[in-house]
């Protein structure tokens, strides 16, 4: 175990490091401005390109299905953008708390299930049971379908990064000496806090306000934990579509429905490549309705965001009394 500094601007950053909010130490956030330079961008993107395009037209030529190629292409691309930014811009520090911190809540996935599923599997089984679906869905070929999957995770990503921000936004309006005093208990600045407030002449609340890569850290940790959250849900429909459909999707059904013949995944004679693309389509749809679902909906909002926000407030009290003690001026 490392020993605290006695300095408690250094032991704050040491508790930022540790609880996944990389970007509120300044020395990080110029490693990430330096990582963020146009030319060191462009030349990894350029890099990146070129070999995503040879090994994209690679794979569709040996599998002979065009849409493998700009799969392959779409996935590369998102693959080096990921490693890129836990190795470069210093993401995995806090990749690795918003993980932690959703798997070790795990036991809320229950109550949090049993009130996002009913409603979800309820719509989703009306379009399990459409010919229309099932002719859209068992038509798709591999690299078209993974198109259509990264899309919807595409657009849920899009929405979540304008949404998100807007919670963030919320956490920092209203801090007052009570929620500063709450979040540093039990950090190194509890007792500074506690100087702070007790003073007339400080104000530690002004600092409250989050912005920039630190608004961007906290965006980032919300975006984790909802999408570990969703995953799991999206799981748990494409298990349920599983078996569902290995109970009433039975051959003469299928015969009726489709018009071309249908074959079992190998080495699974009871499931059908037909029901397993049907089945990853209606999921990955239902994944990107959740998504949508859980940041407008304010039932399914508390439901998803309420522990992880509270940790927000924490994060964002502790900056405020961090960046106080910091630009308070010394005695002479």
């Amino acid at each position: 175990m490392k020993p605290v500094p006695a300095d408690p601007v250094q032991a704050a950053e040491q508790w930022f490091l540790q609880h996944g909010l990389t970007y509120f130490v300044p020395e990080q956030r110029a490693h990430v401005r330096q990582a963020l330079k146009p030319s060191r961008v462009v030349t990894f993107l350029v890099v990146v390109a070129v070999l995503a395009t040879g090994a994209g037209g690679l794979v569709a030529w040996l599998a002979d299905q065009v849409a493998l190629g700009p799969a392959t292409l779409a996935t590369l691309l998102l693959l080096a953008a990921v490693w890129y930014a836990l190795d470069r811009l210093h993401a995995a520090p806090i990749v690795t708390w918003a993980l932690s911190r959703t798997f070790g809540s795990l036991r809320t996935l229950l109550p949090m299930t049993t009130r996002a599923l009913p409603l979800l599997l309820l719509f989703i089984t009306f379009l399990f049971i459409n010919t229309e679906v099932w002719q859209v869905g068992s038509n798709l070929s591999p690299g078209t379908l993974w198109l259509t999957v990264m899309l919807f995770v595409v657009l849920a990503v899009g929405f979540l990064l304008v949404r998100l921000p807007e919670e963030v936004d919320r956490t920092d309006d209203d801090v007052t000496d009570r929620l500063l005093l709450d979040a540093c208990r039990g950090t190194p600045l509890e007792g500074a806090c506690r100087e702070l407030v007790e003073d007339p002449d400080a104000d530690p609340a002004a600092h409250a306000e989050v912005t920039g890569y630190e608004r961007w850290n906290l965006v980032i940790v919300l975006m984790i934990v909802q999408s570990v959250q969703v995953l799991l849900v999206t799981l748990s429909v494409f298990v349920f579509l599983m078996v569902f459909g290995s109970l009433i999707m039975t051959q003469p059904v299928m015969d009726a429905w489709l018009t071309s013949p249908t074959h079992s995944v190998p080495h699974v004679s009871s499931v059908s490549v037909a029901l397993l693309q049907v089945a990853t389509f209606l999921s990955a749809f239902s994944g990107l309705y959740l998504t949508v679902s859980t940041v407008t909906d304010e039932t399914y909002r508390e439901q998803f965001f309420g522990s992880v926000l509270r940790e927000m407030e924490r994060a964002v009290g502790v900056r405020a009394i961090y960046l106080a003690v910091r630009n308070r001026p010394v005695a002479s």
